[in-house]
């Protein structure tokens, strides 16, 4: 075959791979207080702003990312335009699909603002703008407290103090837990509640690869779409409402045409979720000894279960797509998590560790307390862990989508008797705008042949454990006692769903304002269940708090003897992730996963031609094939390349929650869009190796050749401001 420039560029970044040793990749989710301390390695890796500035949640750029409670995303218009993943935004397309009108497979771009569409119930968008130290309000005389009490104090006191930040309209506030409750923070959010679509590529685009490209390199995924945020006429937050007006963030990014290429800083800002950097070594042998292999298997089977009952094209498939693509990716993840850990003997890494921390604390006498802490954390988790394993096949056995909602009910029936303030975090005031969204989207993330389906699935998985693991008050309710004749049990289950109410909308947010009597006299077979149930899950409840305000008591202490240990050595400790906005920075860089095995920093629209197959989920529009064939670049060309770049990687660290966060240039303009990593980094989510972690991000220049040459999304570029 004839070597043409764009082969001959690609073969020229593969000799240059050498320079991709990973030895510098860095490691750290960085609270953005925590970047002055580090801002001389930003600099020298390459950031060109001041790092102070980074700091200022309300200025440039910080002010511009958002969270959406379990993305990321960013501010790219003076009126409110958000970009984030697609994946992100799936859920919002899929709400508003139907088997006949199917946004999933045809994408959805709206001409005008008049056409947005409202988001899937429930959708907010976050601005972070104030960040405060409650440490001392939250730990004040906890620790001589017993357990429960423990736990009831801090969880008060963090209600208490979310309660005096949401007096100002418009706002949703959280107290969060940091370093092992070492440390807890007052974070104050700007909550939008109007969320609309705007613009998603199709799945053709968007989830191009899909399951079987998900945590692989090399990638060719689209993953973008577009949400606008909107405000009352007066600017303050509002439910959706046809007059309500586009907001008008204080900050915007501008988004880069220009790209960048191999080796040049890059950082992302987002919303980590969560992390288990510092897990004790009963909790890493836990997890990888017996939690996840067998999680694996369990994901298997449910999506087999589900694939089965909603069959590809009916109105029930669309409904369970989202919830298809979650458990696909999930159990992907966790194959990888099981193999990264075999990979770099994770488990003996843990107990090196914890070695060398306890060598020392009994380097000091002064260090004793720490000794005894981490002891006892020791203990506790084995029997967290002990008792995770005791109730798995109860929450296995009550999964049902019409089940849950049956509890939640009744529980809020039982909260409503108390004082707002003393009501369970969940069932308060401040959370039945929530609360009633969840009950509303059950219309479109239901159908009763697959939930049945699904608990039968589990229900099986129960009554093959031992009597040991078997619950009495579910037994009963049941009538699982005695020899279990399962067909007869199916027949029980199937009167269930021929006789409930609850499948319907209005009953559902009628029973909002019931009282606990009133539940407790329904006939409907899953509110019965849900009343029996009742005591037992509260007991289980307790149980788990008693435990949690153990741990409340010793993880703080084992945390502080991390951090003291770690700045012995001159490392700065990050706290795990937990849903707060972080930022993480790094270089574009491919890597050498493996022996034999190399991985280029960029993949080009080429890759998708070869690819592509035609058949899902290698079915790239033709519109798209033909401008490849056309080689139609326009101005969105990477020059050492000769082509147009789709994903790049680079050596950031990140794991879930990160996806949708910006992906910055030295100048903190939006050069992508963090998406996913590889399957040799999915690991780092417990222990960070710098020669196999790498992040899979989404170009801009993808992203605008795909809205200018192939969707016609001309609007949105104009509202943009692009950076050529």
């Amino acid at each position: 075959m004839r070597k043409t420039a764009f082969s001959a560029a690609l073969l020229a970044c593969a000799a240059s791979l050498p320079f991709a040793v990973p030895a510098a990749a860095k490691e750290g989710m960085f609270t953005p207080d925590q970047l002055p301390s580090i801002a001389s390695d930003l600099r020298q890796t390459g950031l060109e702003l001041d790092p102070e500035t980074l700091t200022d949640l309300t200025a440039f750029p910080m002010g511009a990312i958002v969270s959406l409670g379990g993305c990321s995303a960013s501010f790219v218009s003076p009126e409110g335009l958000v970009v984030t993943n697609h994946h992100c935004a799936r859920g919002s397309v899929q709400y508003n699909s139907t088997a006949e009108n199917n946004y999933l497979v045809e994408g959805f771009l709206a001409k005008t603002k008049a056409r947005e569409l409202p988001a899937a119930p429930g959708s907010r968008i976050y601005v972070t703008t104030e960040v405060t130290d409650v440490t001392d309000r939250i730990r004040s005389g906890t620790d001589s407290l017993a357990p429960n009490a423990r736990y009831d104090t801090v969880e008060q006191r963090q209600k208490d103090i979310t309660a005096e930040c949401e007096r100002e309209p418009g706002y949703r506030c959280q107290v969060a837990s940091f370093y092992g409750g070492s440390q807890y923070k007052l974070i104050k959010r700007l909550e939008i509640r109007d969320v609309r679509l705007v613009y998603a590529p199709a799945d053709s685009i968007g989830k191009y690869g899909g399951d079987i490209d998900n945590w692989q390199w090399p990638r060719h995924t689209g993953d973008f779409s577009f949400y606008r945020a909107y405000v009352a006429p007066d600017g303050s937050a509002a439910d959706y409402a046809e007059n309500n007006v586009p907001y008008r963030p204080e900050h915007h990014l501008k988004v880069s045409a220009a790209g960048l290429d191999n080796g040049d800083f890059v950082m992302a800002a987002g919303y980590p979720g969560s992390t288990s950097r510092y897990a004790t070594l009963a909790e890493v042998e836990d997890t990888f000894g017996w939690q996840y292999p067998l999680q694996v298997g369990l994901y298997n089977e449910w999506i087999d279960t589900i694939e089965a009952t909603a069959p590809e094209g009916s109105d029930a498939r669309v409904k369970y797509e989202s919830r298809l693509a979650s458990l696909n990716n999930v159990e992907k993840n966790l194959r990888g998590q099981i193999d990264g850990a075999r990979r770099v003997g994770l488990v003996d890494r843990r107990r090196q560790r914890e070695t060398s921390l306890a060598d020392w604390i009994a380097a000091d006498r002064s260090r004793a307390s720490y000794a005894r802490a981490t002891r006892e954390l020791q203990a506790l988790s084995a029997q967290e862990a002990a008792a995770g394993r005791q109730n798995l096949w109860y929450g296995l056995a009550t999964n049902s989508q019409m089940l849950s909602a049956a509890e939640r009910l009744y529980r809020l029936s039982r909260e409503r008797q108390l004082p707002d303030a003393e009501r369970e975090p969940g069932y308060q005031k401040r959370d039945m705008t929530f609360f009633r969204q969840g009950l509303q989207a059950l219309d479109r993330r239901y159908d009763p042949a697959v939930d049945k389906a699904e608990w039968m699935l589990f229900l099986g998985k129960y009554l093959d454990q031992p009597a040991a693991a078997r619950v009495p008050a579910l037994d009963r309710a049941l009538g699982l006692t005695g020899t279990v004749d399962r067909a007869a049990v199916e027949r029980r289950i199937d009167g269930y769903y021929a006789a409930t109410d609850l499948d319907d909308s209005a009953t559902r947010l009628a029973l909002m304002e019931a009282s606990p009597s009133q539940l407790e006299a329904s006939g409907d077979p899953f509110m019965k269940l849900a009343v029996a149930l009742y005591d037992y899950e509260r007991q289980l409840e307790r149980q788990s708090e008693e435990r949690a305000g153990r741990m409340l008591a010793v993880r703080p202490a084992y945390m502080e003897a991390i951090t003291e240990w770690q700045r012995s050595q001159g490392t700065n400790t990050y706290p795990d992730a937990n849903s707060t906005l972080r930022v993480t920075y790094g270089t574009v860089l491919g890597g050498i996963p493996r022996d034999g095995m190399a991985y280029l920093p960029f993949t080009t629209v080429e890759g998708i031609l070869e690819k592509d197959t035609g058949e899902e989920p290698f079915n790239a529009p033709e519109k798209l094939l033909e401008e490849i064939r056309q080689q139609d670049y326009g101005q969105y060309a990477l020059d050492s390349i000769g082509t147009v770049p789709v994903n790049f990687l680079s050596d950031l660290d990140s794991t879930g929650g990160n996806s949708g966060s910006a992906t910055l240039n030295a100048r903190a303009e939006l050069v992508g869009l963090l998406f996913d990593g590889t399957f040799e980094s999915v690991n780092s989510d417990w222990d960070f190796d710098p020669k196999t972690t790498r992040t899979i991000h989404v170009d801009t220049r993808y992203m605008l050749w795909v809205m200018d040459k192939v969707d016609g999304a001309d609007a949105l570029i104009e509202e943009m401001d692009i950076v050529r």
